[in-house]
């Protein structure tokens, strides 16, 4: 992570269409644990057909609606939490590419969900949770379906594999962990392969050895959490969808490459967008505390 001094804010994306209060809800608890701000945030693009006559008109009534949306907002979240320093924002601009732009000054962006199809999340222009976890420079919570909050101590689940991305996704997870007084879960899912050449009890010793190496130094960072760590066979979205069903969140490292944002997010975090059973964490590989 860079900049730290500057990163005193959780940014949230506020759809005038559909208020999630579990996303306001994350969004206010990280907060409190953190000591940062809230800063909520919409962003009004442009509209179709631009040089129509009722444009003009238009564009007002959706500033007007985009208003009273960030209104409603803040009373949602003055009703969780009333000491809670909150600012709020109405921008020009694609929300996605808006978002983006407020998280340079961000600890972390949380969004909602409105369970788009995965075409409709890439192309569509309002949609805002893949192209956000694909490019913003801050860590970036989907509050697709609320935490468990019935588990105690509360569990928290993070995917590896050899990447720099994955080694910032656990350092994000320990700190997450230790916040919350959470048990970390780090979990290496090994694909099996249609014909392997190797020998199977070697690539998983290999496996458990670079986890290791992955983990331990970081968990000096946090000497409190209590972490499991294990190497599982499957796929790694079926296997992290799995173990999200009684967790508070499920944390993974981005590392796609070029092309449309769900090419640059990487499978895994797209998959889990969708599967997941508890909010996403998504980490930039150049997130590092």
């Amino acid at each position: 992570m860079t900049d730290t001094a500057v990163r005193n804010e959780v940014v949230v994306g506020i759809d005038p269409r559909e208020q999630s209060v579990p996303a306001l809800a994350w969004a206010v608890d990280e907060a409190v644990r953190r000591g940062l701000s809230l800063r909520l945030v919409m962003g009004a693009p442009p509209m179709p057909g631009g040089q129509h006559v009722d444009a003009p008109y238009r564009r007002t009534m959706f500033r007007a609606r985009g208003e009273s949306a960030l209104d409603e907002a803040v009373a949602a979240v003055r009703a969780l939490r009333a000491d809670v320093r909150v600012a709020t924002e109405l921008l020009d601009g694609v929300p996605s590419a808006v978002l983006c732009g407020q998280a340079a000054r961000a600890r972390m962006v949380v969004l909602g969900s409105r369970r788009l199809s995965r075409a409709e999340e890439v192309f569509r222009a309002g949609s805002v949770s893949v192209p956000v976890s694909a490019r913003a420079d801050c860590p970036v919570v989907v509050v697709r379906e609320p935490e468990a909050t019935d588990v105690r101590p509360p569990r928290l689940v993070v995917g590896v594999d050899s990447s720099e991305s994955s080694r910032a996704a656990v350092a994000y997870a320990m700190e997450e962990a230790a916040l919350r007084g959470a048990i970390l879960r780090v979990l290496w899912v090994w694909r099996r392969p249609v014909v392997s050449f190797t020998d199977e009890e070697a690539g998983l010793q290999e496996r458990r050895r670079l986890l290791s190496e992955t983990v331990v130094g970081l968990a000096e960072r946090q000497p409190d959490v209590q972490v499991s760590m294990d190497v599982v066979r499957g796929h790694p979205v079926e296997v992290l969808a799995l173990a999200s069903v009684d967790a508070a969140a499920v944390v993974v490292g981005r590392h796609g490459r070029g092309g449309y944002a769900g090419i640059r997010l990487g499978s895994v975090p797209h998959g889990l967008l969708h599967r997941a059973e508890c909010p996403v964490i998504t980490v930039p590989g150049t997130w590092d505390d």
